[in-house]
């Protein structure tokens, strides 16, 4: 199992039970205050349990960070038709790597947050869509829902309460596309993963047109703790509007990369230096992308910044994904931004003119500049090619790959100027007659 040890500035809540003996069990995770939190989710009405999400000010894991409580809210109470909990584990975004953690270590506590979402609105049916490459990954989840139905926490009838909930695992095949929530749900109905037109968003047409609470692993693991000890408590842990911890993949030219769990709001300098132990090699700070490769850069001079949503977002980047890629001054800005398109244009569905087109273009020019053959006029084209796919797709699959460019643009100019061919003088010779 993947962890690494704890750090004195961590604040375990999600990864409270990483490094326990057999952590993956329902023994170890009942003895842990295991399933406490769905049992008193069972004596509350839909509505408290709702109510006690908002106040915890829980906001989506996933990137997107819109607070969870307010989208199980959205769910209609009323509807006659079936209702869903899908979880997002199709963690694709280059940099990160912390529902991998938490579904290796405690797939428990996952489907514990999965049934207190389905009594909160009234699912009977629940999905794990996770990516293909985590094989072994979905081998521990089925182990943990087949000990979950045995010991009645899954099935017909939960724990004599009358409610049912069943969860199935759903396997994608390595796309990034089915990462967006609207095609996540496309590709689980069997069709094509390609994104939906919205409205109606998921939480009124979902799953098989049904209603459906939609969150990613990392939303779902902090649930229980929410029920379990008070959204209040929850809420203390963070900033303002940005409740709880936050798990952060820190990667990079640090000494001690890995996944740490710290409160929301944590200085991202202080993440680098004494979390990370500092730049590798005694090098100097570069530059930062704080939340996975669709998030725009932050130079050195940014990075003393809360990790926080709207702390990221105030410094002209976004929060993300959690996945935190530290560069330092031997970074090569241009082939980043090579190596990040070539990325964002494998991965388009290919659906939208705007993403299809404009990642093919904006890789091919940006390796014309690595290559040393571009033209003066190629470094302005990058950013207006990238301006123009804002905003102008169906899925933010297009904004992933162009704010990021526009970003390492505006910020490094002169490192792509300076791939630009020399000029060589050629002097006109001198004729006698």
């Amino acid at each position: 199992m993947l962890y690494n040890e704890p750090h004195p500035l961590e604040v375990r809540v999600l990864t409270r039970r990483f490094g326990l003996p057999n952590s993956q069990s329902i023994d170890t995770y009942l003895a842990t205050d295991g399933y406490v939190g769905f049992r008193k989710a069972l004596e509350m009405p839909p509505e408290r349990i709702i109510e006690e999400v908002k106040i915890s000010n829980l906001r989506g894991r996933g990137g997107a960070g819109f607070p969870a409580g307010l989208k199980w809210s959205f769910v209609p109470r009323e509807s006659p038709k079936p209702k869903y909990v899908v979880v997002n584990a199709d963690e694709g975004e280059p940099g990160t790597c912390k529902d991998r953690v938490l579904m290796e270590n405690d797939p428990h506590q996952l489907l514990e947050g999965m049934l207190i979402a389905a009594r909160a609105v009234g699912a009977e049916t629940g999905y794990i869509y996770i990516r293909g490459e985590y094989r072994y990954i979905i081998e521990i989840l089925d182990r943990a829902i087949e000990e979950a139905y045995a010991r009645g926490y899954l099935g017909r009838n939960i724990l004599g309460t009358g409610m049912n909930f069943d969860v199935y695992t759903h396997t994608g095949a390595g796309s990034y596309e089915c990462g967006e929530e609207s095609a996540l749900l496309e590709s689980l109905e069997g069709k094509r993963g390609q994104p939906r037109i919205r409205p109606p968003f998921p939480a009124v047409s979902g799953a098989f047109g049904c209603p459906t609470v939609l969150n990613n692993v990392e939303t779902f693991c902090a649930v229980p703790a929410i029920l379990r000890d008070g959204g209040a408590a929850f809420a203390a842990l963070g900033t303002p509007r940005n409740g709880g911890t936050r798990l952060f993949a820190l990667s990079g030219h640090v000494n001690r990369p890995g996944v740490y769990e710290l409160p929301m709001g944590f200085n991202l300098l202080r993440m680098i230096e004494e979390v990370g132990g500092g730049i590798r090699g005694g090098r100097k700070l570069k530059a930062v992308i704080p939340g996975g490769t669709s998030c725009p850069i932050l130079k050195a001079e940014e990075c003393d910044v809360a990790m926080d949503f709207d702390s990221v977002a105030k410094a002209g980047s976004m929060l993300g994904s959690g996945g935190v890629i530290v560069m330092d001054e031997t970074t090569d800005m241009v082939k980043v931004a090579v190596r990040v398109m070539r990325f964002y244009q494998h991965e388009s569905c290919g659906w939208c003119v705007p993403c299809r087109e404009g990642t093919i273009w904006l890789r091919k020019i940006l390796e014309r500049l690595d290559a040393g053959r571009g033209q003066p006029s190629d470094i302005d084209l990058v950013a207006e090619i990238s301006r123009n796919m804002l905003g102008r797709t169906f899925c933010p699959l297009g904004d992933a790959a162009a704010m990021p460019t526009i970003s390492y643009v505006q910020k490094f100019r002169e490192e792509f100027e300076a791939r630009l061919p020399k000029k060589v003088a050629v002097e006109t010779p001198l004729v006698v007659v």
